[in-house]
């Protein structure tokens, strides 16, 4: 890989935008920023969409590469950009197969099936669009504190991360989904309130942070009937 790369991220304002920010923060990345929201319109230009034809963010360009989708984006950057100094994957092969269980689980389980499917359903979030559910949240929201489970295991015996002792990409998916269920009133087990509070105080948690706001409020473009 180029010794300086080329990397432009392009999203913000979500719980899955500040993945990959945080990711390029822990590995000491450069990288330039396009600002633009979900369902603003801004992803459906001309410009973007010959760049990510699903419209959705984030995107991650590295050079003449794309690739979208936020847990994929994070698994890229740990693959090719960590260093021995800077390391956000494991490298024995029983370790890695932990990871990958750990990210696909909280992809699958906590975010897409749980905490998404809630959000698609509130009444103060896309549930306009995609219809108001409160049954369909409530149970939602069982769900995920059903699943939480393993984490509060794993977690109870003192580890400081997913991976014991060493920080991994996969604690940047599960912090990202205990941050949303806290702010959608789900609450969080017992051990991850620790766990949580230890990776926010990290100073790359905090820079990511700082870049996934907007640069002005985001204001969606209306559906058309």
């Amino acid at each position: 890989m180029d010794a300086t790369p080329d990397l432009t991220l392009w999203g913000v304002g979500t719980s899955r935008t500040i993945r990959p920010h945080w990711a390029m923060h822990e590995l000491g990345l450069s990288y330039k920023i396009k600002p633009i929201g979900p369902r603003t319109g801004e992803t459906k230009t001309a410009e973007y969409t010959e760049l990510n034809p699903r419209q959705k963010i984030p995107l991650l360009q590295d050079g003449d590469f794309c690739i979208g989708e936020s847990a994929a984006i994070v698994a890229y950057l740990s693959r090719i950009y960590s260093t021995p100094e800077r390391s956000l994957i494991p490298e024995m092969p029983r370790e890695y197969a932990a990871w990958l269980e750990w990210c696909f689980f909280v992809v699958a389980e906590l975010d897409s099936t749980s905490l998404y499917v809630m959000r698609r359903h509130r009444a103060d979030a896309l549930g306009p669009i995609y219809g108001i559910a409160p049954e369909v949240v409530a149970k939602a929201a069982e769900y995920f504190r059903e699943q939480l489970r393993h984490v509060e295991v794993a977690l109870s015996d003192g580890r400081q991360f997913l991976m014991g002792d060493k920080f991994t990409s996969a604690d940047i998916l599960l912090t990202t989904c205990l941050d949303w269920a806290i702010a959608y009133g789900v609450g969080i087990c017992d051990n991850a309130r620790p766990y949580l509070t230890r990776l926010q105080a990290r100073p790359a948690y905090q820079l990511a942070k700082a870049a996934n706001v907007p640069l002005a409020p985001v204001t969606p473009v209306p559906q058309k009937s």
